[in-house]
């Protein structure tokens, strides 16, 4: 079974598992405890934090471990606004019409219960978002503006360094989900005030994640009890869970630069192929500015979900887009976002490359081809 479902998620790297089992088994203390064992469980902690910081580009005590990217990114959507709105009346955010839900619900829950209004700037048929447009959504009482680094599910990638030039200039915080970039793109010197990464695109176990928010901006928490994390995020921090997040983002990003020079032309190889040999596909999302592992299709004339199970049965596991949506009836919002017209919508399949990939894709092709004219009408 060929599993291209990586950007759902990632099996547990063996470097991870190793470090993070002591803390699993013996050095099991709570780090809020004043005793040695606990005093261990907190060195542990500090040191995941000082290596998550360092590769996210942020300074230690910026740094809140929390339980995945959706609570990472609710903490920074949520918290900063409510912060803002609390400290100077600011009760406006912009977003994308394409970002993921963790963000979108986020900003309708500010808006439905704290009085929030939010402006969802547009994107172009690729999945981008013009950097002057969203510059000309931020009002004088813009609280924040949430973009998605990299799309989950078409893969396009967005002018970071020009939105958040664009945010600097006006003062406004620039939240970053990174959950699908990291491993694939830088996330040091984005140029964001807040940044979102989650533990198991990366080879850490599910239920990891974290927010670096810079010291300058406030945040409400969204959590309270002890007040752990700086008062940021209470509750018993999972020591070996953020050792195995640490230690996953820095073999993402030692290991960044040479897998996307290596994937990205494999997958470009791959796109090429089923563009060709499958009439009726069409790549979605930007064709340059892409994650090196993401291939999206629609395939007129066909379900999506019939061409998964077809792909399935010939050893292929994919996916048709967010694993967060799965279930759904509706067809993609990004991909209505983009112009893409419902029935289309409902054809798509994703492809997501893991790392290390260094294999041709010539297979993953003729299965794509034999699925679509099994399953096409």
């Amino acid at each position: 079974m060929l599993y291209l479902d990586n950007a759902a998620t990632t099996p547990v790297r063996r470097e991870v598992l190793e470090a993070m089992t002591p803390y699993l088994t013996r050095a099991f203390g709570n780090p809020s405890s004043h005793h040695t064992v606990g005093e261990a469980s907190a060195e542990a902690l500090a040191d995941a934090r000082a290596r998550t910081a360092r590769v996210l580009g942020v300074r230690t005590h910026e740094v809140v471990f929390t339980s995945g990217g959706t609570e990472a990114d609710n903490l920074a959507v949520k918290g900063i606004a409510i912060a803002a709105a609390l400290a100077r009346g600011a009760r406006h955010i912009v977003t994308l019409s394409i970002e993921h839900e963790a963000i979108l619900a986020s900003v309708a829950y500010l808006q439905r219960v704290h009085g929030f209004e939010a402006t969802l700037v547009p994107v172009d048929g690729y999945g981008r978002a013009d950097p002057d447009a969203v510059a000309a959504a931020i009002r004088d009482d813009t609280a924040l503006v949430a973009v998605g680094y990299a799309n989950n599910e078409v893969g396009t990638v967005q002018d970071v360094a020009s939105l958040a030039e664009a945010c600097r200039a006006r003062g406004v915080p620039l939240h970053l989900d990174a959950v699908q970039a990291a491993g694939w793109l830088p996330l040091a010197g984005t140029g964001a005030s807040a940044i979102a990464v989650a533990g198991h695109k990366v080879g850490a176990p599910k239920g990891t994640g974290a927010l670096a928010v810079a010291g300058r901006v406030p945040v409400e928490p969204l959590l309270h009890g002890g007040g752990q994390e700086r008062g940021r995020r209470s509750g018993t921090q999972d020591v070996a869970g953020a050792t195995g997040l640490a230690v996953a983002l820095e073999l993402a990003e030692r290991e960044r630069e040479e897998d996307a020079a290596a994937v990205a032309p494999l997958r470009d190889a791959f796109i090429a192929q089923v563009l060709t040999r499958v009439p009726n596909a069409r790549l979605t999302g930007d064709p340059v500015h892409r994650l090196p592992a993401t291939a999206s299709f629609t395939f007129a004339g066909t379900s999506g979900e019939a061409v998964l199970l077809e792909l399935e049965r010939r050893g292929v596991v994919s996916s048709s887009g967010s694993a967060c949506a799965a279930g759904a009836d509706e067809p993609s919002h990004v991909l209505l976002a983009m112009g893409i017209d419902r029935e289309s919508a409902q054809t798509s399949v994703r492809f997501t490359f893991p790392h290390g990939l260094r294999h041709s894709l010539d297979p993953v092709a003729d299965a794509v081809v034999a699925s679509v004219a099994a399953v096409g009408r």
